[in-house]
């Protein structure tokens, strides 16, 4: 069955419902769309916020990707980096005929060109999606590139939806490599900032530091940016790592060495195994990756180093 000329009327099948994949059900949910979801989470012992916040939105969470693929309209898989091409492989089969596939995830163009061949010949429409900045602060209307042959057909609708999108080009992997090349700086810079401040926290030296980076870089407020990434890096630093190797895939595809991405992913999974251990407090805690001054966190992390050291 075809699905509804009119958008609204449209059933939206959410692949992914952690961070990302809320904030668009939320969105979704006020206009009154049907919304569907699945994630690996559930019935697992993290399921139990998952079912609550489904419940009080009115979104139905189903037990497998070709149960979600078999009913909705527009697919919106929003997981990790590395599941990106399992996740169009899982969902494939099951896929209506003439319905879109939004890949939101972060992967090289040459993974997002992968899951294309498994959702178009499938018979679906895949349409690969770029973030391009972070979303909570924009939600729904977060700026999003859109590429693949099928971009300009799903692009007025995704905006009828309320997302926020352009068109980068009906070549598969164009907007891929625009966000990936993008994150080589930002990702990078979240490293960098946690590194260089850490360090010069122990050192005692972070005063002048930030004199010197002000100075050189006016515009940036380097104590807000700062705190900012420590918190953004604490609470997704193991999804951020993921992105990341698939940005260094990206360089390598175009045949570079990615020795600043492979770096960038060393230093984002290290402040995951981290915040793991429970260096940063309670994960899900109310004050946890919550920190208005990065200095707290960066003590945090120096005392834990301390501690290694000695022991």
């Amino acid at each position: 069955m075809a699905a509804p000329a009119n958008p609204l009327l449209w059933r939206i099948g959410l692949v992914g419902y952690g961070e990302v994949g809320r904030i668009l059900a939320e969105d979704l949910r006020d206009q009154g769309l049907r919304v569907l979801a699945c994630d690996v989470k559930l019935g697992g012992a993290q399921e139990a916020p998952l079912r609550e916040h489904a419940a009080q939105l009115g979104v139905t969470l189903v037990a497998s990707h070709a149960e979600l693929a078999a009913d909705a309209d527009l697919i919106v898989s929003a997981v990790t980096a590395s599941q990106a091409v399992a996740v169009a492989q899982a969902c494939a089969p099951a896929m209506r005929q003439g319905s879109f596939f939004l890949d939101f995830n972060s992967a090289s163009p040459g993974a997002k060109i992968r899951a294309a061949g498994l959702i178009d010949g499938a018979g679906g429409h895949y349409v690969e999606g770029a973030v391009m900045t972070s979303v909570p602060p924009y939600r729904i209307r977060v700026p999003l590139l859109l590429g693949g042959p099928s971009a300009v057909a799903l692009a007025p609708a995704l905006n009828e939806l309320g997302f926020a999108v352009r068109v980068a080009s009906e070549r598969l992997g164009v907007a891929s490599a625009t966000k990936m090349c993008r994150s080589v700086m930002i990702k990078g810079l979240e490293a960098m900032v946690i590194e260089s401040f850490t360090a010069a926290r122990a050192y005692g030296v972070e005063d002048a530091v930030l004199a010197s980076l002000h100075e050189t870089f006016p515009g940036i407020d380097w104590e807000k940016q700062a705190s900012y990434f420590f918190q953004r890096v604490i609470e997704h630093g193991r999804r951020r790592a993921e992105e990341v190797r698939e940005v260094a895939q990206t360089v390598r595809e175009a045949g570079l060495t990615p020795w600043s991405a492979d770096g960038t992913a060393g230093r984002q999974a290290w402040m995951a195994d981290l915040a793991d251990a429970g260096v940063f407090g309670e994960r899900g805690g109310k004050g946890f990756a919550r920190s208005a001054d990065w200095r707290t966190e960066a003590d945090r992390i120096l005392a834990h180093v301390g501690s290694n050291n000695k022991a």
